[in-house]
């Protein structure tokens, strides 16, 4: 079962963290969901593809405090996969800036969900 509730989150974090970004850009109406789906959808393939590797699922290590260097680093790789996704699925040119942006403040989004991940499960205990 936590599992599946990491699962959700990871999701819901990847969901927040698009949405919050075309927001910034002025880009929140729903003409835009086709370009949100391009960001959204490589992004939660490329985080689930690379994820589990780094035992990302793992009820004990996502609990850890210390273990959260792990999202961090997967998401930059997770994002930079994503970036080229989108640039293939777009049909557009990747723009390095774009790339770096979008892994930082996804990894940051992944980092605080798993943070707060870890709080729930250490008062559950």
């Amino acid at each position: 079962m936590k599992k599946y509730f990491l699962y959700i989150g990871d999701i819901v974090a990847l969901a927040i963290v698009t949405i919050v970004g075309f927001i910034t850009h002025g880009e929140a109406n729903t003409s835009f969901l086709p370009r949100m789906a391009a960001a959204f959808i490589p992004l939660t393939l490329s985080w689930f593809l690379l994820a589990p590797w780094f035992g990302l699922f793992d009820p004990e290590t996502a609990s850890d405090f210390k273990q959260l260097w792990r999202p961090a680093l997967v998401m930059i790789f997770a994002g930079s996969l994503a970036v080229v996704l989108r640039g293939l699925i777009l049909n557009a040119s990747i723009t390095p800036i774009f790339g770096v942006v979008f892994s930082t403040t996804s990894a940051f989004g992944m980092v605080v969900w798993r943070t707060i991940y870890s709080m729930i499960n250490r008062q559950a205990r």
